[in-house]
């Protein structure tokens, strides 16, 4: 794949997908970008070299219109827990990426880049690509079923590659990167989680998933992660760049757990999701989650910052953030 391909960014109003676009403004090909019902960073349809559409994925005709005409297509339209219902979650990433992938098949895309999560890989230590996990919740099913669904359209044709992203940490984040700010930033708030997780910057990820593009292996999935570290250690460090003061207490994971069923049977009797997690995901989330990018690293150049040369470029982004809601 070229870096002259015409490209089509599902989800480009997102925050990956929006440091995707900022990535590829440094190729040479026109972009087509689409958002759900959100509007453009930029608060304007057309700027430079891309060019703005509405784009429903669970509309199978739509879809098929703006596939139509692309080279190349970075699929990362959808939807988690925090902002939807589990069945438009299931929908939106499981049905709207069938509907991608048959769009592509028809328009004879030459490569499709679908961005799924490394939350379908686990193991007890560090994992790679082979660690193949139980799914956990809503969210990790649907993507799950999402890659069945990108992996099967490679044996019809579908030149096709997954990437799994760990825990991205960037401006623009309004949930993980968000909450460890306000962690480090905020003494009220002395206590954190326990568990851990790889931190990567989310310009790493996006650089990642153009060379999964340009490079990747057709069928093959590949981890992009960065800093495996505690969540006390990542606390230690965002402290350290910004000034701040790193909670000193540990939640305990087995009060953590306790209240997940409490959250279900919450969630469950009154037809709401009141709270983001159920027993299973509680006990997910007390977890250490770690990966190895070797494979990325080795097959498409892959590499990502130290955790640390991430930190004040997201901070800007978070005091400009707080800034503007006083």
């Amino acid at each position: 794949m070229t870096a002259d391909a015409d490209a089509l960014v599902t989800g480009a109003s997102g925050f990956l997908g929006s440091h995707l676009l900022d990535r590829l403004a440094d190729e040479e090909g026109a972009v087509t970008a689409t958002r759900h019902s959100s509007p453009p960073p930029d608060e304007s349809e057309e700027s430079g070299a891309v060019r703005w559409e509405r784009l429903d994925v669970l509309d199978e005709d739509a879809v098929r219109e703006v596939v139509e005409g692309h080279d190349a297509v970075y699929h990362l339209a959808g939807t988690g827990l925090q902002s939807s219902d589990e069945r438009t979650v299931r929908a939106v990433n499981e049905i709207g990426t069938r509907n991608v992938v048959e769009a592509c098949l028809d328009a004879d895309v030459e490569r499709l880049v679908f961005t799924s999560t490394a939350g379908t890989r686990r193991a007890e230590g560090v994992a790679d690509e082979r660690d193949m996990a139980t799914p956990v919740g809503a969210y990790q099913q649907s993507k799950a079923a999402a890659e069945r669904i990108v992996d099967a359209a490679t044996g019809r044709g579908l030149d096709a590659v997954t990437v799994h992203p760990t825990s991205i940490f960037g401006p623009g984040d309004e949930s993980f990167t968000a909450r460890f700010f306000a962690l480090a930033s905020d003494p009220k708030l002395f206590a954190h989680p326990p568990g851990g997780a790889s931190f990567v910057g989310v310009a790493d990820v996006a650089d990642g998933i153009v060379r999964a593009m340009q490079r990747g292996e057709p069928g093959e999935h590949y981890i992009l992660g960065g800093e495996n570290l505690r969540y006390r250690e990542a606390l230690d460090v965002i402290a350290a760049e910004i000034g701040g003061s790193a909670p000193r207490i540990t939640v305990p994971a087995a009060a953590i757990r306790a209240a997940g069923p409490v959250a279900g049977i919450v969630n469950r009797r009154t037809g709401r999701r009141m709270f983001p997690f159920n027993a299973e995901m509680a006990t997910l989330a007390t977890d250490t989650h770690f990966y190895d990018s070797t494979k990325a690293r080795e097959a498409l150049g892959y590499e990502y910052r130290p955790f640390r040369e991430t930190v004040l470029p997201a901070w800007d982004w978070f005091r400009a953030r707080a800034g503007s809601s006083e």
